[in-house]
């Protein structure tokens, strides 16, 4: 999600993300089997709500090409690293951005066939809502709801006095929910 929001953030939305069938991107019922579109993960949900369209891959070859980067990222990267004496998080991201990046791109990039770019400028300004992790739960009717085995108890506000009707809250920044004890 954060690799998503910092592209949307610095270069604008584009039109489709083609991926392999991994859980974070889509929910598969059982293994092998297609991708339920109606079931949208987090990451799902936030490009639907950017107007990005999911592809699944469901080919070997596209399976083959992601695995290949995976085992470049995990074998060459931290070796990379440890060259370098990188050991926070910080210093490897900079290194990231200003070296393995451009390297990567100067072997592997290829030219694009027109000039321009087909990422549009980005209109809305709400990324924090889009970007966050949104669950559905339902409101008891004491203003009560049930996250990860605690209960957190809407406050009641001077425009809304029950919240039981509502079914869908921003679970990790609700601003009326405080944990009962």
């Amino acid at each position: 999600m954060a690799a998503l929001r910092e592209v949307v953030e610095t270069k604008g939305v584009f039109c489709s993300l083609y991926s392999d069938r991994a859980g974070h991107f889509f929910v598969t019922p059982k293994r092998g089997e297609r991708v339920d579109p109606s079931r949208p993960t987090q990451v799902g949900r936030a490009l639907q709500e950017l107007g990005i369209k999911m592809i699944c891959a469901y080919s070997p070859l596209a399976r083959r090409r992601s695995e290949r980067n995976f085992g470049t990222w995990q074998g060459r990267l931290p070796q990379e690293l440890r060259l370098r004496g990188i050991t926070d998080l910080a210093a490897a991201n900079a290194f990231l951005r200003r070296e393995y990046i451009a390297e990567l791109n100067g072997k592997f990039a290829v030219a694009a066939a027109q000039k321009g770019s087909a990422f549009v400028r980005l209109q809305r300004k709400d990324l924090d809502w889009i970007f966050s992790l949104q669950h559905e739960r339902t409101v008891n009717q004491d203003n009560t709801v049930l996250v990860e085995n605690r209960v957190l108890q809407i406050e009641q506000t001077r425009w809304q006095a029950r919240w039981w009707w509502c079914t869908n809250i921003w679970t990790g920044a609700c601003p009326f929910a405080t944990a009962r004890t």
